[in-house]
């Protein structure tokens, strides 16, 4: 008996200790229209010291476009932090829809294990749009005429007329000056973007800002490295896509496999700084660092391999 009641008691500690999280997921209505815009929001809620990271949609969205995705919101409920993550889907098919349980990736305190939570299923119909074959069949109408009016065609191209002398008033003027200068100016030869974005990883590493408390800065400040290193070496526009949409584009070359995983981690704890004021410990600070490093150094093209330590040397 005793035996039993410490048994419980133990059991009751773990739990009262225990930090909890859970996942939920819905849309906005149960029935759409094909075509139509479907808000969809997985809500996590969870005790202080997790941090939450990005939900898995790639693989549970079948059958369903994103058209947008969302920054998350951040919110608190009874006492718990709750974020949002909303996106906005569509469906391009007549079908009963059915998007299994979504995953939702989390660490909790210094553990570094990544850990899953699912939320639960959704369901909903997208129909067709409702024809009436009965109906007769109406005529399309008949493009409207708009009179000629001579007038504004004068008026048009007198603006014409006077752009053109003027664009080439300017261009006189600049060829003028071109031939009046003796000397031609040679532009340095323009640093490969691997080595431009280790430079800028080591001086920000210098600067040490989220050691002096400017942690916003310093994830602001190594996620564009990153994201401008990519628009450079892949030709994406990666400062102007979303995580999600980034993710997609790496995921179709070949010679990023070896990043994705790294990079999404990456770019997920970057965006819950950034939109839901995440607050990380010192040792995810490290971590981003290391990570953006690892970023650069496995996706430099193989005849230019260099190690950091080398380019931190020339540096």
């Amino acid at each position: 008996m005793v035996g039993k009641f410490l048994a419980f008691v133990f059991l009751l500690s773990l739990n009262i200790y225990a930090q909890n999280i859970s996942a939920e997921a819905y849309t906005d209505s149960a029935n759409y229209l094909v075509g139509d815009y479907i808000n969809l929001t997985v809500k996590v809620k969870y005790d202080e010291g997790i941090q939450v990271s990005n939900p898995l949609i790639g693989e549970t969205f079948k059958d369903i476009e994103i058209i947008e995705v969302k920054d998350p919101v951040l919110l608190e409920e009874n006492g718990k932090q709750v974020v949002e993550f909303q996106y906005i889907v569509s469906v391009y098919d007549s079908l009963d829809v059915s998007i299994p349980g979504i995953p939702v990736g989390y660490k909790t305190g210094n553990d570094t294990t990544l850990q899953t939570v699912n939320t639960n299923p959704i369901n909903f119909t997208v129909h067709t749009v409702a024809v009436q074959p009965e109906e007769d069949i109406k005529d399309v109408k008949e493009p409207i005429k708009i009179p000629l009016d001579w007038k504004m065609v004068l008026l048009y191209l007198l603006i014409i007329l006077a752009v053109a002398a003027t664009a080439y008033f300017l261009y006189k003027r600049y060829k003028k000056k071109l031939e009046g200068k003796e000397d031609i100016e040679e532009t340095a030869p323009r640093l490969p973007s691997y080595i431009t974005a280790l430079n800028n990883l080591h001086q920000l590493e210098e600067e040490e800002l989220w050691q002096k408390g400017r942690v916003k800065d310093y994830h602001s400040r190594i996620t564009e490295i990153i994201r401008r290193y990519f628009e450079e070496r892949f030709y994406l526009p990666a400062l102007e896509l979303t995580t999600t949409e980034v993710m997609r584009r790496l995921k179709e070359r070949y010679d990023t496999t070896e990043i994705l995983k790294t990079t999404e981690e990456f770019l997920n704890n970057a965006d819950l700084v950034k939109f839901a004021k995440y607050n990380p410990v010192p040792d995810l600070n490290k971590e981003m660092m290391k990570q953006a490093y690892q970023i650069v150094e496995k996706t430099i093209p193989k005849e230019r391999e260099t190690s950091r330590e080398v380019l931190r040397n020339a540096g």
